[in-house]
């Protein structure tokens, strides 16, 4: 089997005890995957596994065999052009050091998959409708997993709302 990272297969590590964060940053060289906490707290390793977000510190990298990683670096388009949400967060001042936007635009990715799936938070008011919308609240709760030490949440909530609007702005 292999390990599909941004489209690219690649075997899996021969040390089932490695991370997938570590098999990203040291065996590909991927660096825009950061390593915060390692300990799951903080949302600076998230990436994207099948779509859906896992934190890569927390996650063994053989857990991925067979599977489809996409990382921040394969957010953008093949010709260089930022995804449009790398584009929203950069119109919105969504950060500031950067050390967390990685994180933060993988989660919000898969964040806004989930609520368009109906998939309820801790915030959706009737869990057998799912959320009735993209509010704020339900942003800022579904995005609680990403932390940002630089006090650039509110740039970066309305980079995902204009995103989830339909464009950077």
């Amino acid at each position: 089997m292999a390990i599909t990272v941004n489209g690219t297969g690649h075997p899996p590590p021969d040390d089932p005890r490695v991370s997938l964060l570590d098999f990203l940053r040291e065996r590909l060289a991927l660096t825009g995957t950061k390593r915060g906490c390692d300990q799951g707290a903080c949302g600076a390793c998230t990436v994207l596994l099948d779509g859906e977000r896992v934190l890569s510190c927390l996650t063994l990298a053989v857990q991925a065999d067979g599977a489809a990683v996409q990382t921040v670096e394969g957010l953008a388009a093949g010709d260089g052009a930022l995804h449009p949400l790398q584009a929203a967060f950069v119109a919105h001042d969504g950060f500031q050091c950067g050390y967390c936007t990685p994180g933060q635009l993988c989660s919000a990715l898969a964040m806004l998959q989930e609520a368009g799936r109906g998939d309820p938070s801790h915030v959706t008011g009737d869990l057998a409708a799912g959320p009735a919308g993209l509010s704020r609240e339900e942003i800022r709760e579904r995005m609680s997993g990403n932390l940002c030490r630089c006090g650039a949440h509110n740039g970066i909530l309305e980079a995902i709302e204009a995103y989830a609007a339909g464009g950077a702005r």
